[in-house]
């Protein structure tokens, strides 16, 4: 017996479903090693509150890879756990030596930017084959990762006497 056979959902759309959230986990595990490394490296004025903060970032990323893992085994995939294969597919990118608190943030916004619209299109797409349950993964993804940008947004702009240029 398969899950996806007491699920409702058309066997097809939850193929669509896994491929894209196969994605979705690779973006999400690089994203995750570069926050460790944000947090691992950052110097300067910002240490106390983005080191605490990135630590923060990467303990939550951690927890949605795993509940995307999860979803991708529910819809009858089978998730990725190689990095190198995560590598081949992600849309972000690996950030290495960054310690400026600026550039590390804009990084985040950056990386912050193209979930949201990964997630957008993913609840689309979710929404189209009637699986709520991604719907609302999504809708709380995109919640939280709003007010995350906003929070970011304000805190950049004071700089916090930050003179790295990005």
């Amino acid at each position: 017996m398969k899950t996806l056979d007491y699920l409702h959902l058309d066997e097809s759309a939850a193929g669509k479903l896994v491929r894209s959230l196969q994605q979705l986990l690779a973006d999400f595990q690089v994203h995750y090693m570069n926050l460790r490394g944000f947090h691992w490296n950052i110097q300067g004025h910002g240490f106390f509150v983005l080191h605490s903060k990135f630590e923060e970032m990467y303990d939550d990323t951690a927890e949605k890879v795993d509940q995307i893992a999860e979803r991708i085994l529910m819809l009858g995939g089978v998730p990725s756990n190689k990095f190198s294969e995560y590598l081949k597919i992600a849309k972000v990118r690996e950030i290495d030596g960054v310690s400026c608190g600026g550039e590390a943030l804009g990084h985040v916004l950056d990386t912050y930017k193209y979930l949201i619209g990964r997630e957008r299109e993913l609840l689309a797409q979710a929404s189209e084959a009637g699986d709520e349950v991604t719907v609302s993964m999504m809708t709380d993804y995109l919640q939280e990762q709003e007010k995350t940008v906003w929070m970011l947004c304000a805190f950049s702009a004071h700089k916090h006497g930050d003179s790295c240029a990005r």
